[in-house]
């Protein structure tokens, strides 16, 4: 199946519901149709390759990714957030390509043979506006490529992680009902497009009938604005938007009554935060979802109940699932695994593999899936005996002290413990005695922490290998823009600090 046939068979079913923007002035779904068909025929026209991205949220995103599946071009949002240097790379992998770029981004771009500039202020004018024209009738496409989503490149230059059709369609239908949105649902989005979950939130939204709300670049004070203007009732937003969203909640009065279902994912939720987010919106159902690009989303879930159930537990295994991603969507298969491949036992850590046809677990020009399906997804866990899944991070950021693997999140999750560590990152810093050392950064509410206490505490819970050698404090973490802790730029900060001896 192809992703276009969700906004088909969605507009078939409730054409004139709103699909696409604010309550006055926005797109119903025949609309919304018929815009993405005329740029696909466009599309078409042009000839190339693939229809490429560069710019903030807004009406055109949704439009662009059906219209390049009806066209048989693969949808590549790119990240406005790199430096010019590494976008322009990424520019000329796209080509040969059509290139909607935001007004203000085209001075960025330099010119690379194949790759036509359009300027998004043009391609508007040109399909969003006006009278809603007849849609057109295209012959199906055959490109089974939906979207190619560049990874982040930590390691290297940035993989283009390959999305088919098939993989998208599977997740989609497999977790959303269809029309299963009241008339008067809506999304409110503020992830980049670059991102997975800004792609599913299109998909999801479609099929499921639930009109979009797009806010271009996040911040509290309009998240919270929109909420309430647009009687938004789902959205979804990465931990560290979470506690800047309770502080203007807080300082405006503001409970956003429309508000039904508030999903999070993109890193560690602190405890403190959901808690504190638990009791100001009672009447929301939180949801902690985790997924890779190379799943399609989202793999597991920690439903509302469980969020409840977790809070009102006096039972530590059911308390400590608070922290958990909740269990595996049943639509797949998720194991954790040893180095040498056999299966983990409950409680026991290892790497997490996932299969189901949504994974892609596919680079252009690499296929990274075993021939049985199985995909290794670099990511640490466990699960427990209720079959909970524990993620505690990616497996290249395991310290290895020694000889001796320690994973950075269950040290972590010890200092979370403080009330005094408001965020915290244990990281480990090259050392000529041990290889690799246990230091810790840490956001201390006081700002004056007592790291004896806190080396001590770990030291009893866990072990003195475990235990930071070395203490940092600082007043902020850096994150990106979809929750993800830079440890590298805290490594880069470190190295120079830290004495190696």
């Amino acid at each position: 199946m192809r992703t276009p046939l969700l906004l088909d068979i969605a507009a078939d079913a409730c054409s004139d519901r709103l699909a696409i923007g604010g309550r006055d002035g926005g797109l119903d779904f025949t609309a919304y149709r018929a815009r993405a068909s005329r740029v696909a025929a466009w599309l078409v026209g042009k000839g190339k390759a693939n229809t490429a991205f560069l710019g903030m949220n807004g009406d055109a995103l949704p439009v662009l990714l059906f219209a390049s599946g009806m066209a048989g071009t693969p949808f590549v949002p790119l990240n406005y957030r790199l430096a010019d240097g590494d976008l322009n790379k990424l520019v000329a992998r796209t080509a040969p390509a059509m290139l909607i770029a935001d007004d203000e981004m085209l001075p960025r771009i330099a010119p690379v043979e194949g790759v036509e500039l359009v300027a998004r202020s043009d391609f508007e004018a040109a399909f969003l506006r006006g009278d809603v024209p007849e849609p057109m009738m295209l012959d199906e496409a055959e490109n089974d490529i939906a979207v190619l989503l560049f990874t982040s490149g930590t390691t290297g230059d940035p993989k283009a992680a390959v999305l088919r059709h098939g993989n998208l369609t599977s997740y989609v239908m497999s977790t959303v009902e269809f029309l299963g949105a009241d008339e008067d649902e809506a999304a409110l989005v503020s992830v980049p497009s670059y991102h997975i979950a800004g792609i599913s939130a299109i998909l999801t939204a479609a099929y499921g009938g639930r009109r979009i709300v797009y806010l271009p670049a996040f911040t509290a004070e309009d998240w919270v604005a929109t909420v309430a203007r647009e009687a938004i009732t789902h959205a979804m937003v990465v931990p560290t938007m979470l506690g800047r969203i309770l502080d203007v909640m807080m300082e405006t009065g503001e409970t956003l009554p429309s508000l039904r279902a508030l999903s999070y994912g993109g890193g560690k939720m602190p405890e403190p935060v959901i808690a504190r987010a638990l009791s100001a919106l009672p009447h929301v159902a939180f949801v902690n979802a985790y997924g890779l690009t190379e799943t399609s989303s989202t793999i597991a879930l920690l439903g509302a109940e469980d969020h409840r159930a977790a809070f009102a537990s006096d039972d530590p295994a059911v308390r400590r699932r608070i922290a958990s991603v909740g269990q595996p969507l049943p639509s797949l298969e998720l194991e954790i695994r040893r180095d040498d491949g056999t299966c983990c036992d409950v409680g026991e850590h290892g790497e997490i593999h996932v299969r189901g046809e949504q994974v892609s677990g596919e680079y252009l020009h690499k296929k990274a899936i075993a021939d049985d399906g199985w995909f290794a997804t670099n990511d640490a866990g466990w699960l427990d005996e209720g079959g909970y899944l524990f993620v505690e991070g990616r497996l290249d950021d395991v310290i290895v002290r020694g000889g001796e693997n320690i994973s950075p999140g269950e040290i972590e999750d010890v200092l979370r413990g403080f009330d005094d560590i408001a965020d915290c990152a244990v990281l480990g810093i090259p050392c000529v005695q041990w290889g690799e050392k246990v230091v810790a950064v840490i956001v201390s509410r006081s700002g004056a922490p007592d790291t004896d206490a806190m080396a001590a505490t770990i030291r009893a819970k866990l072990r003195s290998t475990k235990t930071p050698e070395q203490w940092f404090v600082r007043d902020e973490l850096p994150y990106n823009e979809t929750g993800k802790l830079l440890r590298r730029i805290l490594k880069a900060e470190l190295a120079e600090e830290v004495c190696a001896g």
